[in-house]
């Protein structure tokens, strides 16, 4: 099972940057533009992270975060443009594990999450594809073909996490596309089929009779593994 990740934001375009990089990194992303919805999605999706901003239009992000507390103790990285060091401590107190200050790199918010994931999630939780040849280690982030490793684009990996997240299992086209490039690239099957020859040429598959990415016609592709 693939990690899920709610954003309650009400900004689209930051709710847009943040899942397309999260995605990016294999992570399984739900959206939500308020509290409300937030609050919803999380009971919906019972996620190992929740990405929150403090400024939503419907209720404030502490009362989302109060009201979260109540019942779930899911690790939350709050957003906020708020840089007053009351404001954080009031956060962290109400039971956040961290707080990032709008504007913030992406980079340093991608790191921050993998802290707290690390820190709250059981190794147990997230599932190892071991073969003898392929090793797929999704908790480490790590992928090995006979012991060597294989270095993977972001877009590379968050195919391959996808896939391995349910093994000998097809998923479609369109969810790789929609969960990896967004909703607006769905019909942009060129995009996937460049990374999946990438990955199959990294895995040292034969791209006539692939052994591990197999594509199932019309309908999308299967990490098939034996372990």
């Amino acid at each position: 099972m693939s990690i899920k990740i709610v954003v309650i934001d009400d900004e689209n375009q930051i709710r847009r940057m943040l899942r397309i990089a999260l995605a990016s990194e294999g992570y399984d992303v739900t959206e939500a533009e308020n509290g409300t919805q937030g609050l919803a999605a999380i009971v919906r999706q019972q996620p190992d992270l929740v990405v929150l901003d403090l400024g939503l239009p419907d209720m404030e992000g502490h009362q989302v975060l109060q009201e979260l507390r109540s019942w779930s103790t899911v690790p939350v990285v709050v957003l906020s443009v708020r840089n007053q060091d009351r404001e954080k401590v009031r956060a962290l107190d109400a039971g956040a594990q961290d707080y990032v200050t709008k504007p913030f790199s992406v980079v340093e918010l991608l790191a921050r999450v993998r802290v707290c994931l690390r820190d709250h999630i059981k190794p147990e939780q997230l599932p190892v594809i071991d073969d003898g040849k392929l090793c797929i280690d999704l908790m480490k982030r790590q992928v090995t073909v006979n012991q060597r490793e294989v270095v993977l684009t972001p877009k590379e990996y968050a195919v391959l996490s996808m896939l391995a997240a349910s093994p000998n299992c097809v998923i479609t086209q369109t969810q790789l596309l929609n969960q990896i490039w967004g909703p607006s690239h769905t019909t942009d099957t060129h995009y996937l089929r460049i990374v999946i020859s990438h990955l199959r040429q990294k895995l040292g598959d034969d791209p006539t009779e692939p052994t591990y990415v197999r594509t199932e016609s019309g309908v999308g592709y299967r990490l098939s593994v034996t372990c």
